[in-house]
């Protein structure tokens, strides 16, 4: 038994499935739980003025108030890091004699790097990890992670049959925190009020909502639209920050399936769930090629960073008004549709010339959902320099509008229409150029 062992949330903010909250539950006397809500951000060395986007940070710190809320029930206290996370890690173990380090295993190259760091430093102290983020662990795939195929389509050929463990039931009981801890606390009585709430609470009313109607009969018909709440099943907010596991939306999928038959659509929705998974062990075997500008591969894109192209893109100023539609939605509400990403990826790279990893770091600052895999892998997809065969995706964006916005409703609501100014004033140079 294991006397003092802290567990460090991440992006597991849930006590049911999650069995490295379980685990350090069963084999610890004192636990210490913490969080540290300015997690790192791949984005930092691009442009590290930044800060998070305002709905993102709020989804989190709602995230994160839910987590509070549930530990204080079962009598436990989240504590919270402010800064220097490995400083106050490294002075917490030491003055609470602690013996062991829990978390959720992670895919995010810095969230790993400091993991390594306090083994290093503590020599003694147990570090345990678990698969929480995943529907399987890396023993249950019919390949190593570094024989990873080089496709979905490989990927999902060889996984899509593979039964999925059902997931665990909720920590019902946790060791008390010793009563010395120096950390400030996480509020536990703020709520939330806003369309998207984050937090477990906000993830299970919503998937129950979910599959409590035929939404999931016609998912795979309208999971492209660019502005509806009902067409698409919004899982991924919850998803990312761990609120919810995907083994407990197979698990919901599969009773939906049995008690009103299975489609097309259904099944989509488990497609989409490899699609995702495929991006988590994508990460895990990629690690910082996963931010390079040339990907996994060797070949560079031809494109650079034009700050004032940038700077409009973010601003949903281009000269194509459904991809500034796309921006001006994702900036008030930290969410845009799947087809809106990679209209506006397409964009960026395409269109504007412009180096890839802008515009997935400022995805990472905006969106709900921010993942680290599936955010930058996706953007490797689209720019040709990660696991798309066709080594790339250019989406002709008239046509786009055509097919999904042909009244121009989606542009009209979210003010897309394109400025009148031209789209550069200066050139790579940064030297004025002349109007047109």
């Amino acid at each position: 038994m294991i006397q003092t062992a802290i567990y460090w949330f991440n992006n597991d903010l849930r006590i049911a499935d999650n069995p490295a909250l379980q685990q350090a539950a069963l084999h610890s006397q004192k636990l210490i739980c913490v969080c540290w809500p300015e997690a790192p951000w791949t984005r930092s060395s691009l442009y590290p003025q930044a800060t998070p986007g305002a709905e993102r940070q709020r989804f989190r710190e709602e995230a994160l108030t839910d987590l509070s809320q549930r530990l204080s029930k079962l009598g436990q206290t989240l504590y919270v890091i402010r800064a220097d996370l490995l400083g106050t890690l490294k002075s917490l173990i030491a003055e609470q004699r602690v013996d062991a380090l829990f978390r959720s295993v992670q895919a995010g190259e810095y969230e790993n790097r400091y993991w390594h760091n306090l083994g290093v430093s503590h020599p003694g102290l147990t570090l345990r990890e678990f698969h929480t983020h995943t529907l399987f662990r890396p023993n249950e795939l019919p390949f190593d992670i570094e024989e990873l195929p080089s496709t979905f389509s490989g990927f999902r050929k060889r996984v899509e049959k593979l039964n999925v463990a059902p997931p665990l039931g909720t920590v019902v009981s946790l060791p008390p925190a010793p009563k010395s801890v120096s950390l400030p606390l996480w509020p536990a009585d703020v709520g939330a009020d806003s369309p998207i709430a984050g937090g477990e609470s906000a993830a299970e009313r919503h998937v129950r909502d979910y599959f409590a109607d035929n939404r999931a009969h016609t998912y795979k018909e309208t999971r492209n639209a660019l502005d509806d709440w009902n067409s698409s099943t919004k899982f991924s907010p919850w998803l990312a920050l761990g609120c919810v596991s995907a083994k407990t939306l197979v698990q919901h999928l599969r009773t939906y399936e049995r008690t009103h038959g299975a489609n097309d659509s259904s099944y989509w929705i488990y497609f989409e769930l490899l699609w995702r998974e495929y991006f988590q062990w994508y990460a895990h075997k990629h690690r910082q090629h996963l931010y390079r500008f040339s990907g996994i591969g060797t070949r560079r894109p031809l494109t650079s960073f034009y700050p004032e192209r940038f700077r409009k893109w973010c601003r949903g100023e281009t000269p194509y008004p459904l991809v500034n539609a796309c921006m001006k939605q994702l900036l008030a509400t930290g969410y845009m549709s799947n087809r809106g990403r990679q209209i506006a990826a397409s964009c960026l790279i395409h269109e504007l010339k412009c180096d890839w990893r802008y515009g997935a770091a400022f995805f990472e600052q905006h969106l709900l959902d921010y993942d680290v895999a599936s955010n930058w892998g996706n953007w490797q997809y689209i720019a040709g320099v990660g696991a798309d065969p066709r080594g790339g995706r250019h989406f002709n964006i008239d046509k786009q509008a055509q097919i999904w916005d042909p009244n121009g409703e989606f542009i009209n609501r979210w003010a897309g229409a394109a400025p009148a100014q031209q789209l550069d004033s200066v050139d790579y140079h940064d030297w004025p150029i002349s109007p047109k």
